[in-house]
């Protein structure tokens, strides 16, 4: 979860502004970027516990010890909260999952180097402190109130309204990890193009990422339980957003969708002010009773922009959220996956063609059904895992057509590799592990700390 805005305090004044904020994301080609995040558990090695903030091995001193790689500290009262070099954080989620935001990057070659980069790195603090890290989508074995909180402003405010407005937003917080992609857009045109393509096939990318089948130490019924959290996190904020696949859908009905979400918090004087569930549009009029008499900031709007959780999230790019945490090689395919579906031309015709007549019905019955299901789901007369390999297919195209080569003469179409092994046995990360549990592991989950651990 993103941490406060470096966005300016110029003061927003009228609500064009917000849409000319959205629209300033827009790039020409040459400068489309490539931004991928991934979050991991932290165990301690002899008993498997997650770590809390403080002690010698604790989250604070494995962030103190990727400080002798060039990492800067990022503080907040003087608590040691993230990490920056080089356009990328290292940053907590609010159990002490550890998450790379990586760097904008031109190609796929160089954002695998930078994911093998920062766990090399992890692991070389986190093996002196007796610490692992595992990429998963849920934890697999410890339950809610097993999980530390992390001494983030943000966190607190979160943690105190999340049961307000659904059952699973805590576990949500505390108990989840994914991996994401951010990517560039043209202009409206092709954001538009690019968002409705991205939410309509979020659901594949949901199965061919399944990998959360535990919860509080056996099998919790689902392949990815993690992004089942989402339907009881907060209807206001997550979802699949019918409204994108409307006429006239733009940047003008996007800011209609956040000026709906309620607040979170406001940032101020380097303190978080609790606004949760207060109405954005009374900021706007100065009426927020936390801030009597204050408009916000392109800042302000920035922050708010954050705190909708929807399968796909427009800021001044566009996130695609409906992956669950895995291993290094997966962490390089998923954006593979959608760089090669959204850009290049041809590919983002192609995946619009075969998306484009899906109705509202068949959306939401793969976004349900999925979770539970994965690649198995039945779809118009199959299975999703045709849908999958047709994804598959137009992406691999268009990463070859993109022809980013590395050292070697290779495109980027190999890092799609991982996936499409998944999808041509139709056989997930977390139906392999279930496997295990039922035979080798012998009804214990303990065995997926050390046999999956970076």
């Amino acid at each position: 979860m993103s941490g406060p805005s470096q966005e300016s305090e110029i003061p927003v004044t009228d609500r064009r502004q917000l849409v000319e904020y959205l629209i300033a994301g827009g790039k020409p080609r040459e400068a489309w970027r490539i931004g991928t995040e991934h979050e991991k558990f932290g165990f301690r090695l002899d008993d498997l516990r997650p770590p809390a903030y403080e002690g010698e091995n604790g989250i604070r001193a494995m962030l103190e010890g990727l400080t002798r790689f060039g990492w800067e500290r990022i503080e907040e009262h003087g608590t040691l909260i993230a990490l920056a070099k080089d356009g990328a954080s290292v940053s907590l989620e609010p159990a002490g999952q550890l998450e790379l935001s990586g760097a904008p990057l031109e190609n796929l070659h160089q954002t695998c180097r930078e994911a093998e980069t920062h766990l090399r790195e992890v692991k070389a603090v986190a093996s002196e402190l007796g610490l692992g890290f595992l990429g998963m989508g849920f934890q697999p074995k410890w339950r809610r109130e097993d999980m530390p909180w992390m001494p983030k402003g943000r966190y607190r405010i979160m943690r105190a309204y999340m049961p307000k407005v659904g059952g699973l937003g805590l576990d949500m917080m505390t108990r989840t990890c994914t991996v994401q992609v951010n990517l560039d857009f043209a202009d409206e045109a092709d954001m538009v193009k690019k968002f409705r393509v991205a939410l309509a096939l979020q659901p594949v990318a949901t199965a061919l990422f399944a990998d959360s089948p535990f919860a509080d130490g056996r099998p919790n019924g689902y392949l990815s339980y993690r992004s089942h959290i989402w339907t009881d996190t907060d209807p206001h904020r997550t979802g699949m957003l019918d409204f994108v696949f409307e006429d006239g859908f733009g940047f003008e009905r996007y800011v209609d969708y956040m000026l709906q979400v309620p607040m979170y918090f406001a940032y101020r004087g380097g303190e978080y002010v609790d606004c949760a569930g207060l109405d954005f549009r009374d900021f706007l009029a100065g009426r927020l009773a936390p801030l009597p008499g204050e408009i916000p900031s392109l800042r302000d709007w920035s922050d708010h922009l954050t705190t909708a959780f929807p399968e796909v999230r427009l800021k001044k790019f566009l996130e695609m959220r409906g992956a669950d945490g895995g291993p290094w090689k997966r962490l390089c395919a998923l954006p593979a996956f959608w760089i090669g579906l959204l850009y290049d031309d041809a590919a983002l015709d192609a995946a619009w063609d075969l998306v484009k007549d899906f109705t509202r019905e068949e959306r939401h019955a793969l976004r349900d059904g999925v979770p539970k299901h994965a690649l198995a789901l039945p779809f118009r007369g199959g299975r999703v895992q045709d849908l999958a390999l047709a994804a598959l297919e137009i992406a691999g195209a268009g990463l070859s057509r993109r022809a980013r080569l590395n050292a070697s003469g290779d495109n980027e179409a190999g890092f799609l590799e991982p996936l499409i092994e998944v999808a041509r046995s139709g056989v997930t990360a977390a139906e392999r592990k279930l496997e295990r549990f039922h035979g080798a592991w012998g009804g214990s989950v303990d065995p997926v700390f050390h046999e999956f651990a970076y």
